[in-house]
């Protein structure tokens, strides 16, 4: 291909301008570099012609970085986030003080010439001559909006800003040839408005509206004379001139300022004089940035947001691409954060659970039937100081979007096994002998064949013996009912209705097929908890959770945002009839305590047996909400413990977790419709249990008292270390062993873990009679057999 002839592909006046440009261009470098004359000139030159040649024809500007605000779903601000603090403004909202004072300092003929100042070169070039050094630069305004490009463009790579600000002669031909563009295309007042908007004034303040801000707490249109001076003293060396830290150099620089403002006669001598004896008079208003700075405790709720732009590819194709959005900029975020039921969170956490407590708690409400999450919060606040509990991990979250690695659940998965089982059509009166201690039942029907191993289990108190029938069990919530369920179930089932509900394990791993899940022993976050009891609110639709409800960007352009996706999950009746054994909890089982007065509610409380987390999940038909309490490090055992100033010989979900829950719905709900649930009628068995042996009278109620009334049935499942349910490979922290997941080990340290067994042979684990068939509980007038 025959080479491109010097001065093709460009217009008219950009021809004229290289003629004129590449004439003046090794004076211009030499001014600008202080390059040695001799033989300089000749090499500059042909650099420059062929450089000049090389560039592409068109500057790319990119739209200019500035503040996100992120909203409540009633338009009250939560944060603002930015990597450059900037809010684009128009010229005639700039103070014509400040336009002329730029230009007066910074290029007093920026009126009178073109891309290129030739006086400018000719003048520099020769006092840099006299001082043998560069002692004056020769760029126009327009040539430093260019290199300012250049540096936004490069946003916060290091190597690329270095790149933009290196002194070179290739940067300043590209600086040339872009403002011989800029010039033909923008026009002066243009260049004015986009310089402005685009200059560091130090202080992390980019553009002069977030200058004014910072340094006076004004609008760029409030600023005075003198103000204007200073801040357009700034733009030549923003650390040297900083007036916060530098106040004298600061005062010298403006008074120049104004000086050379009396001398271009935009003011008069007696105005300078007049303004030059005033002091700096700063008023400063400190950066505001991130989710450190959100209101009514919902920092780790922004970072959330944050969390759902970087990972949805409704923002970007990739994550490089939707980081580099978001660090632009410009947004508003509209968000589903009730600030109702946000304060509610937040103020039942500090009421219940102390910053500086050995164990923290999260709490998150999400919206039945929607998804939109209305609340969010925790005891350790979002920060950056670890000895003061601070952390930047949200405990309410997965892993992939800023979470931890999760806790596990305990009896709050119960629910999820009867749900498996009443939608393939089991009935609310089976019964299970249940005894007070069993073996895991072996083999039992996974996804992939059969699960086989050997392993006690036990409840939490001897007196828990049955039969037993499924309303009773779920409200004393008896360990061996619910692995003799699971049994007749199948694990199979019983994951793909977790997994349908939107209940998943915290790491992103699916969940073992494992009996022991039956327990709760796969790590789970509280949102995630949160929207899969939301799933028996509505009647048995699931609908995936959301945070966002509109972004509109800079321009005022309405940007797609992910939207809720509603499945049904389960049968209506199988919803219906999960809501009236959960009803039961707080009627008068284990989560007695955190009932709602007036308010038709059900829930279900969960604690591990090594007490390292206890939990409360529960709703109304018209909200869901999920407590966790623990140490998130997994060292801290809640026994004889303190929390929010109060002692717990043992802690129980419905003890520190339940009161959480109730006091978090009661204010969230406040003012709000009571709607009941559709119930159906499940008759108490009147069966009385027997003991294999008379039990001794208790010694010690749920907290540990002696001689007071104690709840026959706190909510317990066996330690995880014996249980399994991980990864079954042993290791010394508490997981080894168990009952295994895939391949199991036997148990390592794990704290006398026990043989995995591993998965194989045999069917499938879907059989079993159709739920809607004749006999099963939905047939008939809904009725149960």
């Amino acid at each position: 291909m025959a080479k491109k002839r010097a001065g093709s592909g460009v217009s008219k006046p950009q021809q004229i301008a290289k003629f004129v440009g590449v004439s003046v261009l090794a004076g211009m470098v030499m001014a600008g570099l202080a390059l040695p004359a001799v033989g300089t000139l000749g090499l500059a030159t042909k650099g420059t012609v062929e450089g000049f040649d090389e560039l592409p024809v068109n500057l790319k500007r990119p739209p200019l970085s500035q503040r996100t605000t992120i909203l409540d779903n009633e338009g009250g601000e939560i944060a603002k986030v930015y990597s450059r603090d900037r809010t684009v403004v128009d010229l005639k909202d700039i103070s014509p003080y400040l336009r002329k004072a730029i230009v007066d300092i910074e290029d007093a003929r920026f009126y009178q010439h073109g891309a290129v100042d030739l006086k400018g070169v000719l003048r520099a070039l020769n006092r840099n001559a006299q001082s043998g050094q560069v002692s004056q630069g020769a760029s126009t305004l327009t040539q430093q909006y260019v290199k300012n490009v250049f540096v936004e463009e490069a946003g916060n790579d290091a190597q690329k800003v270095a790149q933009a600000t290196q002194q070179t002669i290739g940067r300043k031909i590209k600086e040339l040839k872009y403002a011989i563009q800029v010039e033909e295309e923008l026009g002066k007042k243009k260049i004015l408005e986009n310089y402005l908007n685009i200059t560091f004034f130090g202080q992390q303040a980019y553009g002069v509206e977030a200058a004014a801000q910072r340094y006076f707490s004004l609008s760029a249109k409030e600023l005075n004379l003198e103000q204007s001076a200073l801040l357009a003293g700034i733009v030549q060396s923003p650390s040297r001139y900083d007036p916060i830290v530098n106040e004298d150099e600061a005062l010298k620089r403006r008074n120049t300022v104004l000086n050379k403002m009396a001398v271009h006669h935009d003011i008069t001598r007696e105005q300078a004089e007049a303004a030059k004896e005033k002091p700096l008079g700063l008023d400063v208003s400190s950066p505001k940035n991130g989710c450190i700075t959100a209101t009514m405790g919902a920092g780790f709720f922004c970072d959330y947001v944050r969390q759902v732009f970087l990972n949805d590819e409704s923002f970007g194709k990739t994550r490089k691409e939707r980081a580099k959005r978001w660090n632009r900029g410009g947004l508003t975020i509209r968000t589903t954060l009730d600030p109702k039921a946000q304060k509610s969170v937040q103020k039942s956490i500090k009421s219940h659970v102390n910053q500086s407590d050995k164990v923290a708690t999260a709490a998150t409400i999400v919206q039945p039937g929607t998804g939109k999450i209305l609340g969010m919060g925790q005891s350790r606040p979002y920060g950056f100081k670890p000895k003061e509990n601070e952390t930047q991990i949200n405990l309410s979250v997965d892993s992939s979007m800023g979470g931890g690695a999760g806790y596990q659940p305990g009896s709050t998965f119960k629910p999820v096994i009867a749900a498996a089982a009443l939608d393939r059509g089991m009935s609310p009166y089976k019964s299970y002998p249940s005894p007070y201690r069993m073996q895991y039942p072996s083999p039992v029907d996974t996804c992939s064949g059969k699960w086989r191993g050997k392993a006690p289990v036990e409840n939490e108190n001897s007196t828990e013996v049955g039969p037993y029938r499924m309303k009773e069990a779920t409200a004393k919530s008896v360990n061996t009912y619910f692995v003799s369920l699971i049994e007749e179930t199948g694990i199979c089932p019983v994951t793909k209705m977790a997994k349908k509900m939107g209940i998943e394990r915290a790491d992103g791993k699916k969940i073992d097929q494992v009996p022991s899940i039956s327990l709760g022993t796969q790590e789970m976050s509280p949102l995630t908890m949160a929207e899969g009891y939301a799933t028996f609110a509505n009647r048995g639709v699931h609908c995936t959770p959301v945070a966002i409800e509109s972004i509109t960007d800079a321009q005022g352009e309405k940007l797609d945002v992910p939207k809720t996706s509603c499945k049904r999950a389960m049968k209506t009746k199988t919803a219906d009839t999960v809501n009236s054994l959960l009803r039961g909890v707080v009627e008068d089982g284990t989560g007695k305590k955190a009932g709602l007065n007036g308010r038709d509610s059900a829930g279900k409380t969960g604690t591990t047996d090594q007490r390292y987390a206890a939990w409360f999940v529960g709703y109304t038909p018209n909200m869901s909400g999920a407590v966790w309490v623990g140490d998130p490090a997994h060292r801290t055992r809640m026994v004889d413990i303190t929390i929010g100033g109060v002692p717990h010989a043992k802690v129980f979900g419905g003890e520190v977790p339940g009161p959480i829950w109730r006091d978090a719905m009661a204010g969230a709900l406040a003012g709000e419709s009571a709607p009941d649930f559709h119930h159906v009628p499940i008759r108490d068995g009147g069966k009385k249990h027997r003991s294999p042996t008379p039990p001794s009278p208790p010694q010690r109620d749920d907290n540990g008292h002696d001689n007071k009334p104690r709840n026959p049935w706190p909510d317990i499942t066996v330690p995880p270390n014996l249980i399994g349910g991980g990864d079954a490979n042993g290791g010394d922290g508490g997981n080894g062993g168990g009952i295994g997941g895939p391949g199991g080990d036997t148990g390592g340290t794990g704290n006398g873990g026990l043989p995995g067994g591993s998965g194989n042979g045999g069917g499938g684990a879907d059989g079993g009679g159709a739920a809607d068939g004749g006999g099963g509980w939905d047939a008939g007038a809904g009725g149960f057999p």
